[in-house]
């Protein structure tokens, strides 16, 4: 509520004031659309899809007052027919949680969800029977008394830590144990039985086979792995950005498709049109070598085969590489257009990439970028994964039993080598995978074939070309900096190699401190 009173109640003056500093003759209020927060999210999943009918569930914290909403949409038309309003928000509800166990909120809830396998949920009834309450068709209510969101800036208060007799964890201080991994284990059940219950009902109500997810919730690729085993729609599709900047996105296809164009009917392809999300800025050879040369790196320039013989090999023979290809994605994954790769076959490689390479947490999983064509001999999943938003299982063949798994706990399960490409293995044997296909991303795809033909395995270990707290590289010099300031051992940027041990500056190897924890 103080950030409504301060900034959101004069969005349109605000928006006046800036663009005059861009044209100070601008004041017309009419040449501003103001695309409601869930519709835009809506839009954002239902337009790019490939579907011409679809169900489109929306979920995040909260956008005006909006927080869980139901669209349908048809060819160009779309609507909102159900929502649930503020302060009774699944998003708020799984923030509270990455608040309570030391996360910062609207960052830390990938962690909460890496964290939760380490976890059982032993407080789920709990949080059902305290917290909230579940109605038959899956909407809730979310009793106030335990929050601090509505009226102050906390999410949470003391008697919610009274529920579960621990105080919220200090991350300045205080380690993370496993009260905490049951907690996470617990709340993201909670978060997986609302949805699937709200989804089964939807699919009963309007028969609709397809259905689009958006919002932030919609990150939660561990819940998604879960809607698509239960195979309530024939159809899933999800926005890759499906957080608030998809909203950009979203506001203006829902502006083109319900105002602009006259035209309502709309033939659909068999495919979604988002360019397997790569919507970014890209760089030309030209400019990254002037660049290179202004920055006064050491660098080879190399013909596309040599590339990728070299790349695949150096990732082969261990090294971390740095991989900075074509348009960046839109969205807050890496697909590999700047992306950090790495060995899956390690059984070291995981905690190496979270500790000297993106200074994380060791627990932080990493996800698997496989040949399209390959994906259901590694994992249990059939339906394409381009945007890395589906968590499924490896396949059994490629797991290791572990005889001890039953007295180790926590973080020390860390320490036992799961399946024959552990990188990529998390403690419960999941995998949060990215199919890359020749035709959205060739020169990535090309990479992993080189790597199969080196190794015989077609997976490589994909994340964010960042490190904790900092944003993914998007320009040259972004890349470089990143290069240089931790222990990654080469750099392909374009047609240009760089090898960390040709370098000649000196660098602030501890730059990466200027980012906050999340």
């Amino acid at each position: 509520m103080p950030l409504w009173v301060k900034d959101k109640l004069f969005q349109k003056s605000q928006i006046i004031k800036l663009l005059n500093l861009i044209d100070n003759t601008f004041s017309d209020e009419k040449k501003i659309f103001f695309s409601e927060h869930h519709l835009s999210h809506a839009a954002s999943a239902f337009y790019p899809s490939p579907f011409k009918e679809a169900i489109i569930l929306t979920a995040d914290g909260v956008g005006e007052w909006a927080t869980t909403t139901v669209a349908i949409g048809k060819n160009r038309d779309l609507e909102i027919i159900k929502e649930i309003n503020f302060p009774h928000s699944l998003g708020l509800l799984y923030s509270s949680f990455t608040y309570y166990i030391g996360f910062k909120v609207n960052s830390g809830e990938y962690k909460l969800m890496g964290l939760a396998p380490y976890g059982n949920p032993i407080y789920a009834d709990k949080i059902k029977n305290e917290l909230l309450s579940i109605k038959k068709d899956g909407s809730f209510w979310l009793n106030q008394k335990y929050f601090d969101y509505m009226t102050g800036l906390k999410m949470i208060n003391e008697k919610f830590e009274n529920i579960f007799g621990h105080k919220t964890r200090d991350p300045s201080k205080d380690k993370i144990e496993q009260f905490h991994m049951d907690i996470a284990s617990s709340i993201q059940k909670v978060t997986e039985e609302i949805l699937i219950k709200i989804l089964k009902n939807l699919r009963e109500e309007y028969k609709i086979e397809n259905l689009c997810l958006a919002g932030g919730v919609a990150l939660n690729c561990v819940a998604n792995g879960k809607i698509l085993r239960e195979k309530i729609f024939k159809n899933i599709w999800i926005q890759p950005a499906a957080g608030d900047a998809g909203g950009s996105l979203g506001a203006a296809l829902a502006y083109w498709n319900l105002y602009c164009v006259r035209e309502k009917e709309v033939i659909k392809k068999n495919h979604d049109d988002m360019y397997g999300s790569f919507l970014g800025p890209e760089f030309n050879d030209d400019f990254i070598e002037k660049n290179l040369n202004k920055i006064g790196a050491v660098y080879d320039k190399l013909n596309y085969k040599e590339l990728l013989d070299k790349t695949a090999k150096l990732i082969s023979e261990g090294n971390v590489i740095g991989w900075f290809q074509g348009r960046m994605e839109f969205g807050p994954r890496s697909l590999g257009g700047r992306s950090i790769l790495a060995d899956p076959r390690s059984f070291e490689m995981q905690k190496n990439l979270n500790l000297k390479i993106k200074f994380r947490e060791s627990f932080r999983p990493f996800a698997p970028a496989v040949l399209e064509e390959d994906l259901s001999d590694w994992f249990d999943l059939k339906e394409p994964s381009p945007y890395m938003l589906l968590v499924s299982q490896i396949k059994d063949h490629l797991k290791i039993n572990i005889t001890n798994e039953i007295n180790t706990f926590g973080i020390d399960k860390l320490k036992l080598k799961r399946s024959k490409i552990p990188a990529v293995t998390h403690v419960d044997h999941s995998a949060r995978i990215q199919t890359v296909s020749k035709k959205t991303n060739t020169r990535f795809y090309d990479l992993i074939s080189k790597f199969k033909d080196i190794t015989g395995c077609p997976i490589l270990i994909n994340t964010s070309f960042n490190v904790r707290g900092e944003p993914i590289v998007c320009t040259p010099e972004d890349a470089f900096r990143c290069f240089m300031g931790t222990n990654m051992d080469a750099l392909i940027i374009g047609n240009f190699v760089l090898k960390k041990s040709k370098q000649k500056i000196v660098f602030d190897k501890d730059y990466h401190k200027e980012f906050n924890l999340d």
